[in-house]
C-alpha cells in the first residue's frame, strides 16, 4: 500500500496472512491478499478508501470463521510509519466480496461469526469465488496532519475456523 498524503506522501501497507488450525483439525485459508498502494495524495482529498476482494474458506461446519487484525504500530495499532509521526488508518472487513465498507476491526480484537464459502477448504477459492472484502481507509484528518513523504506499514490478518 503506497500512500502519499498531500504534496508528497507515499504509503504502502503489506499484508501478511496467518492461518490457524484448531485441535480438532478444522482448517481455514485466506487467499488473494495483495498490498494496497495509494500513490500520491493531496491533503484536501478527503477520506481515501480502497477495497480488495479476498477468498476465505473454512472446513468448519457451516464455514464459520473469525478474523483478527494486527497492525505494525505500537501495541498492534493500525499505523503507517513515515517521514513524521505515525499515521493512523482504519481496517474494515465485509464477509461478502465487492464491498466498499464493512465491520470496523480493532487492533488485536477478534471478530467472529463470519461465514466463508461453503465449498470446503480452498475449493471455492480455486474456483475463483471471492468471499470477503478487506477495506483500508485513510481519514482526511490524518492525511492533512501527515508530514510529506513515504509511509509504509504491515497488517497481519489471523483467521481461525469457528
Amino acid at each position: 500500500m503506497r500512500v502519499l498524503p498531500t504534496l508528497l506522501t507515499g504509503i504502502a501497507l503489506a499484508l501478511s496472512p496467518c492461518l490457524l488450525q484448531r485441535a480438532w483439525a478444522q482448517q481455514v485459508q485466506i487467499t488473494r491478499l495483495a498490498d494496497f498502494s495509494f500513490g500520491v495524495l493531496a491533503t484536501t482529498a478527503g477520506d481515501v478508501t480502497q477495497s480488495r476482494n479476498v477468498c476465505v474458506s473454512a472446513t468448519s461446519l457451516g464455514g464459520g470463521y473469525s478474523i483478527r487484525a494486527i497492525g505494525s504500530g505500537g501495541g498492534g495499532a493500525f499505523t503507517l510509519a513515515g517521514a513524521g509521526a505515525p499515521m493512523a488508518y482504519d481496517v474494515q472487513w465485509a464477509a461478502r466480496p465487492n464491498q466498499s465498507n464493512g465491520l470496523a476491526l480493532q487492533p488485536g480484537a477478534t471478530r467472529g461469526g463470519l461465514v466463508s464459502t461453503a465449498l470446503g477448504l480452498n475449493l471455492g477459492c480455486v474456483l475463483g469465488n471471492d468471499s470477503a472484502s478487506l477495506i483500508i481507509a485513510l481519514r482526511a484528518a490524518d492525511l492533512s496532519a501527515a508530514t510529506a513523504g513515504a509511509y509504509t506499514g504491515t497488517l497481519t490478518l489471523l483467521v481461525a475456523a469457528e
